[in-house]
Formats: C-alpha cells, sequence, structure tokens
C-alpha cells in the first residue's frame, strides 16, 4: 500500500503522476475517535498529478469510491458513490497571520505545506465529505421507520395511525385568525 505523499523534490519539469489504491482500513485510521462506525467504504482509487511552479505546488486530481453510511429514513445502510475532481494549490507556509490581518479571496483559496512532504490525506478526506449529501437515503422509495412503533416500513406495515395528534397542540385546533 503506497502511502498518499508528495515528495516534493520528485516532481520534475513535466509534473509527477501519482496513482493511489487504498481499503477501508486506510478511511477508518482517519476518521476522529467515535466516528468509525459512522462512514465505511470498501476501496478508493486516487489519481492525481502534480506540478510546481517556483515554490507553489498544483495539484489535479480526481477520486472513485462508495461510501457506506447509515440512511437517513430507515437506518439501513446506503451506498452514496463519490466521483470527485478535486484541485489544489499549496504555497509553503509563511509567517503566522496578524489577528488584524485581511485575507484575499486568493489567500482562502490556497492550502500550505511544511517541508518537502504533502500528505494527500486531508485533501482526499475532504473531497469525500464534501460529496456525501446531507440527507443519505437508501433509495428513493425508502419509507422510513414509523415515529409511532419504529418498525421498518420497508419491510412491512404496521397498525400504528398515521394522524395521531399532538395533545399538546389541541388547543390551537379551534383557533380562528383574520
Amino acid at each position: 500500500m503506497r502511502v498518499m505523499k508528495i515528495h516534493i523534490p520528485e516532481i520534475t519539469d513535466d509534473g509527477l503522476e501519482l496513482v493511489f489504491s487504498h481499503d477501508g482500513t486506510w478511511f477508518r485510521n482517519l476518521l476522529p475517535e467515535g466516528e468509525e462506525g459512522l462512514f465505511a467504504l470498501e476501496r478508493i482509487d486516487v489519481t492525481c498529478r502534480a506540478q510546481q511552479v517556483r515554490e507553489s505546488i498544483y495539484i489535479r486530481g480526481s477520486l472513485d469510491t462508495t461510501v457506506a453510511t447509515g440512511c437517513s429514513l430507515c437506518l439501513e445502510e446506503a451506498l452514496v458513490p463519490v466521483n470527485s475532481r478535486f484541485e489544489y494549490t499549496l504555497t509553503p507556509r509563511g509567517g503566522e497571520l496578524c489577528e488584524d490581518q485581511e485575507l484575499s479571496r486568493e489567500d482562502m483559496d490556497m492550502e500550505h505545506y511544511d517541508g518537502e512532504t504533502i500528505d494527500l490525506d486531508p485533501f482526499i478526506m475532504e473531497q469525500i465529505f464534501l460529496h456525501i449529501p446531507m440527507r443519505v437515503v437508501c433509495s428513493e422509495k425508502c419509507a422510513g421507520l414509523c415515529p409511532q412503533c419504529g418498525i421498518n416500513r420497508n419491510h412491512g406495515k404496521c397498525s400504528c395511525h398515521e394522524n395521531i395528534a399532538d395533545m399538546r397542540f389541541s388547543v390551537l385546533k379551534d383557533l380562528k385568525i383574520n
């Protein structure tokens, strides 16, 4: 398993082409403690090209994976395909910014690196999480869980009534608005 790092002295005038493939262990090891069970993937394939212009490093690439996570409606496993193209511009980390210093748009679009090695793991993780929707569903026809008894409506029906009113709001039933 090749580590997803760019060693800057290896970048030639023509650039450096990199191809990485990792299994789910790589992904699990990068997740924050306590979140290992929320997301999973079997395999990730990454290709990228790094080019150097003076001290700036330009990285352009793509990744392909499928993330497994819980369905927002029924809590069963949902698969989310992630096919992403990405571009990053990295510059050497300069002096620390002052609290009063204003950032330009260009400053906000750049990342920074230290030393002669750039770790791509944070950039790849960022791309994966940017492409997972806020509300993941296992299928368009997912019926979700019954709010009264909790049965998964995709696997069976329950005898709960759909229109059970919340008694706390019963006083509003007769409210007239002019």
